[in-house]
């Protein structure tokens, strides 16, 4: 089948046609990459190059797969897709490890366990290792050991390589955490990467069934792939050699979740042969917006050459606001998105705001509820990190695999039937005696000495667990939903419980209700419980939709990767907030990459500012201006006064040499000599002063008073003397704050 490649640019059509060997595309920011990729896949399948299931495509996101498939299938038509492997790394090798592994000591009904399920399996180790998690956090250690299975270091490697006291007390949690895990026949995320290396070194006869099988490997987002995504995938592509990689070292900037830069940088030296196409036409953002990034990133040494063009507009000229301090800073972002929407016709969806960290944020949320701007911050609870959600899916795990303990400490009590932890301690203690898991345990209650009062609700929950375990190998997803929300009435017990948390909760509930249900319709080829719990384990939190979309968007600039706005602002440019550590090059190059994603997020308008003064640790503190803004062509900007930053940075250096010169030189010009007049006049022009805490008046406990922003409100406390004083305030509209005395600016009320 002939597919039409017309819409394509002269590179992208490169792309999509070169089919033999190793390609490497470097695709610039908003330059169709999606497109590419998807016209790649369709090409080989409709020109017959490959069958569906002879291509594994890899993506980092369930919505980047989702979407190239339908759009496969509308280039070649419905149920052109079947067979083919799309999706992320972790759900396809997910599905290859289903099929295999009972190589590895798993069953197929493994549990995978996200975030909190091994956080909290961590901690119970470390209390049996005596570990104390005061001293040493479990995140701290489970943070440890995911490093360690990116890099593809082993438990008993990782034992013989630690170098410091966390990495020797994690190298023992480790050891015991994989033989936990392998008891309650369960894999961790990072697990659903290396086990297939482990599969395919073990078994070469399982490797070279799916490197016969996988004849074109095409991998999305590359500079993202840490070193197990790096080697999975260079053991595949080892017999035919066709992988294709897409992606933008520009844009590699998750190195602290173990992404490695040197995989797209040193492909070359893997693939000597390859082809390297690269897309850099733009067509998301003015020519005025893709000069600041160009000019920007080039300061980078360890870099792919591009340069971004676009056939744009040159659109408005950046603007650049110095505050005097970060409330200055947001409200002047505020003002200027009140302006525009009156102005300009923007809706509050168009606007974003980035910063650098998530404490920022404080600041400007505050600045927007006092403008009445309607926002969202991105990287809110997610819906399935909900505790109520949590507790369901753990009851669907633990059906498909009793030997999921984790699992079964969460649901054995929920709802509540008398089952506490002191219980739970007893029966545990008994299991092990027993030399059982704690469920054949609870199966066999009534042949031990328990008392009664146990016994019978140990029993109920035995028999619920094996009605949905019938049910669940004969009915859909769905079906088992239902039947689990019926059997334990949890939908009736939140509505007679009637708070305004209860009623959220119920709402979630039948918000998964009706998630099942979709899912069960949507995939009648197997709706099944199994196929279900692995979509929910393999959901990114990130790609949840927000209902209402008229907001400003708020996020840390991590966190807009893959997005777009027409109006962006961005925040805090100031040396050690962003960059945040100058001092090291690869992490100054990673922030300068990440002020490169930010810069091309926006389409048509672009705001950048700094604070002069920043609260750090509870005190105000002068703050240095990044050196981003310096590496920004000066010609593309404007100060919020109007003048252009190249004409600002002309007046810096003629005033140095002004002071170097000697002031007897001839020849100033005009501007020259009015600076040496001033110059002179310096010294004799008295500097404002900081407020003096004497002249402010003496606050008291109970007083009431006034705030500009904050309104009216009452003193509840008062600290400190001199300049270090300070008064924590409750305000009617705010809420309580803790200013201080000498910057407060507050009035006393009668």
């Amino acid at each position: 089948m002939n597919i039409n490649l017309n819409d394509l640019n002269p590179a992208q059509r490169e792309a999509v046609t070169t089919t033999k060997g190793a390609v490497m595309i470097i695709a610039g920011a908003g330059s169709g990459k999606t497109r590419v990729i998807t016209y790649r896949t369709a090409y080989l399948i409709g020109q017959e190059h490959a069958k569906p299931s002879e291509i594994l495509a890899l993506t980092f996101t369930n919505k980047a797969a989702s979407e190239m498939k339908e759009r496969i299938e509308r280039l070649l038509g419905e149920g052109s897709t079947k067979g083919l492997w799309i999706g992320t790394f972790h759900s396809n090798f997910a599905r290859l490890l289903r099929q295999h592994a009972e190589h590895l000591g798993f069953t197929s009904n493994y549990s995978i366990y996200d975030q909190d399920d091994a956080n909290r399996l961590i901690k119970e180790i470390m209390g049996e290792l005596g570990i104390n998690a005061q001293t040493l956090s479990p995140n701290t250690v489970q943070n440890v050991i995911s490093s360690a299975k990116n890099k593809f270091l082993l438990a008993s490697q990782f034992a013989s390589t630690a170098r410091d006291y966390v990495e020797e007390q994690a190298a023992k949690v480790y050891l015991r955490y994989d033989e936990r895990l392998k008891k309650n026949n369960a894999l961790d995320f990072d697990d659903l990467l290396i086990k297939p290396i482990e599969l395919f070194l073990q078994r070469p006869d399982v490797l070279e069934h799916y490197q016969h099988r996988f004849q074109y490997l095409m991998i999305d987002e590359y500079q993202d792939t840490n070193r197990a995504q790096y080697l999975v995938a260079k053991m595949l592509a080892a017999k035919h050699g066709n992988i294709c990689v897409v992606g933008d070292d520009a844009q590699s900037i998750y190195s602290w979740r173990g992404a490695d830069i040197s995989n797209i940088l040193n492909f070359q030296g893997d693939y000597p042969e390859a082809k390297i196409i690269r897309l850099e036409e733009n067509y998301r953002s003015t020519k005025t917006i893709l000069n600041l990034a160009n000019a920007v990133i080039k300061q980078n040494k360890e870099q792919l050459k591009k340069n971004l063009f676009t056939r744009n507009d040159d659109g408005d000229l950046a603007t650049l606001f110095a505050c005097e301090d970060e409330r200055r800073e947001a409200d002047k972002i505020a003002q200027t998105i009140r302006n525009l929407k009156l102005m300009k016709g923007f809706q509050n969806s168009d606007f974003a705001i980035f910063y650098r960290t998530n404490a920022q944020s404080r600041a400007l949320e505050d600045a927007l509820r006092t403008n009445m701007i309607p926002y969202q911050i991105f990287g809110a609870v997610s819906f399935y990190k909900r505790k109520e959600i949590k507790d369901v899916v753990a009851y669907l795990r633990f059906i498909l695999n009793t030997r999921d303990e984790e699992s079964l400490r969460r649901i054995i009590n929920f709802p509540a039937r008398g089952i506490g932890d002191t219980s739970l301690e007893k029966l545990q203690l008994l299991a092990n005696e027993e030399q059982m898991s704690l469920y054949e345990l609870i199966c066999n209650a009534v042949r031990y000495d328990l008392s009664p009062r146990l016994v019978s609700p140990l029993n109920e929950f035995r028999m619920l667990v094996e009605l949905l375990e019938e049910k669940s190998r004969k009915e859909s997803a769905y079906e088992v939903v239902a039947e689990l929300y019926r059997q334990t009435k949890l939908l009736e017990l939140l509505k007679e419980e009637n708070t305004a948390e209860a009623k959220t909760r119920y709402d979630n509930l039948q918000e998964f209700l009706s998630f099942a249900r979709r899912f069960s319709d949507e995939n009648p080829d197997d709706p099944s419980l199994k196929a279900f719990v692995q979509n929910i384990a393999l959901v990114n939190e990130t790609e949840e939709k927000n209902g209402d979309t008229n907001k400003v968007s708020m996020m840390t600039i991590h966190a807009s990767k893959g997005l777009e706005f027409p109006v962006v602002f961005i925040t805090g440019l100031e040396e050690k907030l962003f960059p945040l550590n100058p001092e090291d090059r690869k992490e100054l190059e990673e922030e300068r990459r990440l002020f490169y994603v930010a810069l091309t997020r926006a389409e048509k308008k672009l705001y950048l500012s700094y604070a002069k003064n920043r609260y750090r640790f509870g005190n105000l503190q002068p703050a240095l201006k990044s050196r981003f803004i310096d590496e920004l062509d000066g010609a593309f900007v404007l100060t919020e006064g109007g003048k252009s930053l190249l004409d600002i940075r002309a007046d810096e250096k003629e005033r140095k040499r002004i002071v170097r010169d000697d002031d007897s030189q001839e020849g100033y010009d005009e501007f020259s000599e009015r600076w040496r007049e001033q110059k002179a006049k310096k010294s004799f022009v008295p500097k404002p002063s900081a407020p003096s805490v004497a002249n402010e008046p003496s606050y008291k406990v109970g007083m009431k008073v006034s705030h500009k922003m904050f309104g009216q409100g009452k003193v509840v406390s008062v600290q400190g003397a001199g300049d270090e004083a300070r008064v924590k305030v409750f305000f009617n509209r705010a809420g309580e704050k803790t200013l201080v005395v000498k910057f407060a600016n507050l009035t006393v009320m009668d």
